[in-house]
């Protein structure tokens, strides 16, 4: 082959490897957060080549967007003088490396959806409130955070613990207030920090063992004292309270702390003997520590006895303990419980259930729910449980070794006899398909009707950890959980028995039911909204440890008699070793918290979160997400939130079912806990018992006397429906 062949050769594959790489096509998932970034923009006309659908962000060179081969690694678009928002989809974006909106005129809260692995991350100079997003706590990549010029606000979230990455921190020029958070320590990188002109306040101490170099604290309100070593670098610290005289020593026991500086420039814990670094609060406490030595006597003769009466202590606790641990290895009939194992605390006669009459109507029943808590004895007993049921229910606490089949107090079925109970497990008989099996309606000869969990093959290893996830079910009693009933495990399959719940689930009746069937009232939706609020309380409150439901949707809420809602798949999830990874492959849309989307990890948490998407669903009568409606309206959370406090709006999203027949005040103090239940940040949900109070106090207040409502067009009109009433 001559050469000019061969160089002809080269320059045709040189071409061909160009266009390839010019019409490289772009991830579908980084093109579709641009799209959606492009649309929530207000009229971005400076973004050349971007556009609201479609495209090829890496393949046409979309201004402020750098590729490597097809996915997205840096988008910069600082100073474009853009406005609007940021979009909700930056999650998609897992290869950006960084993000730079930084000095445009953007507004609204942060995102909790911000790109997970980014180092790079600057929010600068907008107008930006609300809350620094709890999503940053993921992104353990993250080198350099700039918000500063915003206008964020409230009390920082502890969330900095696995940020050990991070050297540059800019939080100037904000609304922010309260203490340090105490995560800070966990800054082991930390190298720039700026927190100039906040409203922040307490003492600075969580900084000590920073490796900062730079730090300006101006013009907030923090006290207290400076640590010695903060004085050795660049301090910008003008414009606080903190005080001016000596620091006092610290408590006794308290180990020194390793010096920023040298090792050789070592300091004494009280602030004495430091070397001049030319800082005023430096020099204030070398002057107040020149009063000779008999402060520092006395102080080491002070410390001297502490340690003397603290060694003493400490030798009669250690005595005690040996003879404690003698006596408890002569007890042979003591178990150690399994690790794996939850135990419900002791529930009996601690709650005093009232039958309150709420109508003389019909269809208003006498239902019971908690009024008057009488914890007995002693009042101040923590370890209590509340129920909402027609019944209360008592417990004996539990304490599970290592299980087996001969173990379990529950009925073991055959397969020969769940097969022909639900004719070989027929698709006629298929209840419902979750994450974890197949549920099957399951009728047995003497007329009993079950309901039997086929569990995916996948799941169990062994025979053994399904016994266990067995033995740790069967211990959740309460009114509002399915009961487990029985068990199978035979030639490899693994089956769950539960009661059988003949109104199906709330799902069904709110999103698959026909307009001839009877529509929830309003007093059946918030009775509904208590009842499973007293199972999540029970799961996170009561058992120990906690359980995590992981799964709490509208599908898994069924409606016993007289609709009484009954949670399913109750500690399934905390007893499955594969959960995580299930409910992670298939989640419903629109149900789960902004945090599992950064970091998988599920928490009670997460529970309070879904438990305000099903409240939503009981409210507005929609799905959690719905790719029928238009696109600002498609995901619940995002299109009701904004409404729950505008009375006017609030009442117009309402389930038009409901036809208007709801109490006004009842709506609003249902919206105000649905808003709790839903904030982004998990920090800021509050625990299910205080979701239980709310709801009860408003059974309470419960006036029998028939109210004026709101009909669908925002008028009111007098009403005659047994099932209205006006909240007080």
């Amino acid at each position: 082959m001559s050469r000019r062949t061969m160089l002809f050769i080269f320059l045709l594959v040189c071409i061909f490897a160009s266009v390839s790489t010019t019409n490289a096509v772009t991830d579908p998932a980084d093109t579709s957060a641009l799209n959606e970034m492009y649309t929530y923009l207000n009229t971005p006309g400076q973004l050349t080549k971007w556009v609201a659908s479609g495209g090829d962000p890496c393949g046409e060179s979309w201004l402020g967007v750098t590729c490597v081969g097809t996915r997205l690694t840096e988008i910069n678009l600082a100073g474009l003088g853009l406005s609007g928002a940021i979009g909700y989809q930056l999650t998609s974006l897992t290869s950006l490396l960084r993000f730079d909106v930084s000095n445009n005129y953007l507004s609204n809260q942060l995102p909790y959806q911000l790109p997970p692995n980014v180092t790079y991350l600057n929010l600068a100079g907008n107008s930006f409130n609300g809350n620094l997003p709890y999503s940053i706590s993921g992104m353990t990549s993250l080198q350099y955070l700039n918000v500063s010029h915003n206008q964020l606000q409230n009390q920082l979230p502890d969330m900095f613990q696995k940020l050990a990455a991070l050297t540059t921190l800019d939080l100037s020029s904000n609304l922010l207030s309260g203490n340090l958070p105490t995560s800070f320590s966990s800054l082991t990188s930390m190298k720039s920090m700026y927190l100039q002109n906040n409203q922040l306040t307490g003492v600075i101490d969580v900084l000590a063992n920073l490796p900062l170099e730079d730090l300006n604290i101006e013009n907030n309100h923090f006290t207290g004292w400076i640590p010695e070593r903060l004085n050795s670098i660049n301090l910008q610290k003008d414009g606080n309270k903190f005080d001016s005289g000596p620091a006092p020593p610290p408590p006794p026991g308290t180990p020194p702390l390793s010096p920023i500086a040298p090792s050789g420039d070592r300091r004494d814990p009280g602030g004495n003997d430091t070397p001049s670094s030319g800082s005023g609060t430096g020099g204030g406490r070398n002057a107040g520590s020149s009063g000779g030595g008999g402060s520092k006597s006395g102080i080491g003769v002070g410390i001297a006895v502490v340690v003397v009466s603290v060694l003493l202590i400490g030798a009669i606790v250690v005595f005690f303990l040996l003879k404690r641990k003698r006596s408890k290895r002569s007890s042979a009939d003591i178990e150690k419980p399994d690790k794996l194992s939850f135990n419900p605390v002791p529930t009996k006669d601690v709650l005093e259930i009232k039958t309150v009459q709420t109508s003389s109507a019909p269809d208003a029943k006498n239902y019971e729910f908690p009024t008057i808590i009488n914890l007995k004895p002693p009042p101040s007993e923590r370890s209590k449980s509340r129920s909402f049921s027609e019944e209360d229910f008592t417990n004996k606490q539990i304490f599970i070794k290592k299980v087996n089949a001969s173990t379990t107090d529950l009925p073991s079925y055959s397969i020969a006899d769940l097969q022909m109970a639900t004719s070989s497990f027929d698709i006629e008989n298929l209840i419902n398909e979750g994450c974890f099996g197949r549920v099957y309606r399951a009728q047995f000869e003497d007329g009993k009707v079950l309901a039997v969990m086929k569990m995916n093959s996948m799941i169990f290893s062994d025979s053994e950890d399904f016994i266990g996830l067995v033995s740790n079910i069967s211990q959740l009693r309460h009114p509002n959980i399915t009961e487990l009933v029985g068990y199978c495990s035979e030639h490899g399959q693994h089956l769950l028995v539960y009661d059988f719940q003949k109104n199906g689930s709330l799902h069904d009746l709110l999103h698959l039911s026909d307009e001839e069937s009877r529509p929830l009232t309003w007093n059946t939706r918030v009775k509904i909204a208590l009842g499973s609020a007293c199972a999540l309380e029970y799961l996170h409150e009561k058992c120990s440890p906690s359980v995590i439901h992981k799964n709490f949707t509208s599908a898994n809420l069924l409606l016993g008699s007289e609709l009484n809602p009954q949670l399913a798949d109750c500690g399934l999830a905390s007893s499955i070793s594969k959960a995580d990874q299930v409910l992670n492959q298939d989640r419903e849309p629109g149900c789960c918290a902004p945090e599992i989307l950064m970091s998988g990890q599920y928490t009670v948490k997460s529970d309070v979160y879904s438990f305000g998407v099903v409240m939503l669903e009981l409210l507005t009568g929609r799905k959690p997400f719905d790719s029928s409606k238009l696109r600002a309206e498609q995901s619940l959370v995002r299109w009701a939130t904004p409404q729950l406090h505008d009375i006017d709006a609030l009442t117009k999203m309402v389930d038009p079912t409901l036809k208007g027949l709801f109490p006004v005040k009842s709506l609003s103090r249902f919206a105000d806990v649905i808003a709790l239940c839903v904030q982004p940040e998990p920090e800021f949900r509050p625990p299910m018992s205080e979701v239980v109070e709310s709801l009860v106090r408003l059974l309470e207040r419960a006036n029998l006397s028939r109210r004026t409502v709101v009909n669908g067009q925002g008028a009111s009109q007098p009403s005659d429906s047994p099932d209205t009433y006006d909240y007080m």
